[in-house]
């Protein structure tokens, strides 16, 4: 069966840029579209950046074992649909799925043909500088973010390849190498 790539790594390590160039340059690679029940923001389009679905329509999901991993995060639930990803690999496609530490574990414990990622900073101290250069959010929110790194680098010890943002550029190349011969 054809492999698919789970790229996880800390907020504000800057996975989403990461994955967002890697995917300019390699656009035979399709980025996987979860599903959330938090309210649509401007701009984004239903069964493009999200499917969107209201809360009982994510639990009937829920009862009836439709996804691979799910997780409910500041009172909104967000998950991959089994039958998503599994059309897309059925389909030849080149497949990224951008989720977090304990849905990528979850996600390999169902398929072994994914291949985890991790997305590294350099240092927890240039991630703290990162999380406090964006202005997003408040003290409380950069201190919970910080003590949920401790958990996503443990669980990143079971992941199959680890790639360090030092700079977008060489972590692009490095998620290149490892996925082009995957493929």
């Amino acid at each position: 069966m054809k492999k698919f790539f789970v790229i996880s790594g800390s907020s504000g390590v800057g996975k989403g840029t990461v994955i967002k160039e890697f995917l300019r340059r390699n656009p035979s690679f399709r980025l996987s579209i979860s599903c959330t029940t938090r309210g649509k923001r401007d701009g984004e389009i239903d069964g493009v950046n999200y499917f969107f679905l209201n809360k009982n329509e994510f639990q009937n999901c829920i009862k009836n074992n439709e996804f691979l991993e799910w997780e409910e995060f500041s009172g909104n639930f967000y998950g991959t649909k089994r039958e998503f990803v599994e059309k897309c690999l059925e389909n030849d496609e080149n497949l990224i799925l951008e989720i977090d530490t304990k849905g990528a574990l979850q996600v390999k414990s169902l398929m072994d043909n994914a291949v985890l990622i991790f997305i590294a900073p350099p240092s927890i101290e240039e991630l703290e500088k990162r999380l406090r250069g964006r202005h997003t959010e408040t003290e409380e929110a950069i201190q919970r973010r910080l003590n949920s790194i401790k958990l996503e680098i443990e669980n990143s010890r079971q992941f199959d390849y680890m790639v360090v943002n030092d700079t977008v550029e060489n972590a692009v190349k490095e998620l290149e190498k490892i996925i082009l011969e995957k493929v």
